[in-house]
């Protein structure tokens, strides 16, 4: 076994030996609204946006993008889990703002392995073989993170399996001093 496998079991039994009564916590969320954020290490959501267990849907991926699953994520949040607002939100000194589609889809190309970011950009450095499958990705990166987000929102508010009623929010998560500001 390896040791995060070993370090993840053992947190898992320490967590469920205090489990207790989140076992009976309902399906809907408690303060019935949903987040959707990226996926990086650095965001925690229940801590940057006040939540226990139980209170509100996180929906994380890579960008924290609206994408056509995270969509449907929402629109499952909403129609059978009873969530009423929803905030899209973004952070600053993110991955996806440093590499293209066009880049993304080159390293795939050469190689699987994972690429080195360097003061050139990005660089392959591992042995091939890579696959073109990535070419019909649209991988969503992130030229300008205001920008992102109001997109993000538009997008989201305009689907026609969004309720015209439901309030979008779009925030960016600052790294540096985990404050959340307003994307007008």
């Amino acid at each position: 076994m390896s040791d995060v496998l070993n370090e993840v079991l053992a947190a898992n039994q320490a967590y469920s030996s205090t489990f207790g009564d989140k076992g009976k916590l309902a399906m809907p969320p408690a303060r019935r609204f949903a987040i959707l954020t990226c996926m990086d290490a650095r965001l925690d959501p229940a801590k940057f946006a006040g939540l226990a267990e139980g209170d509100a849907h996180v929906i994380r991926n890579a960008g924290g993008r609206a994408s056509d699953d995270a969509i449907r994520s929402l629109v499952i949040s909403h129609k059978l889990l009873g969530t009423n607002e929803w905030f899209v939100i973004h952070h600053t000194n993110c991955g996806m703002e440093y590499f293209t589609n066009d880049v993304m889809r080159g390293l795939l190309a050469k190689s699987l392995e994972t690429a080195e970011l360097s003061a050139d950009g990005w660089k392959d450095v591992g042995q091939g073989p890579g696959s073109r499958a990535g070419d019909y990705i649209e991988w969503l990166t992130i030229a300008n993170q205001q920008e992102s987000v109001r997109s993000d929102v538009e997008r989201i508010k305009s689907h026609p399996l969004v309720p015209k009623d439901i309030p979008v929010y779009g925030y960016i998560y600052d790294v540096t001093s985990g404050s959340l500001i307003e994307v007008k």
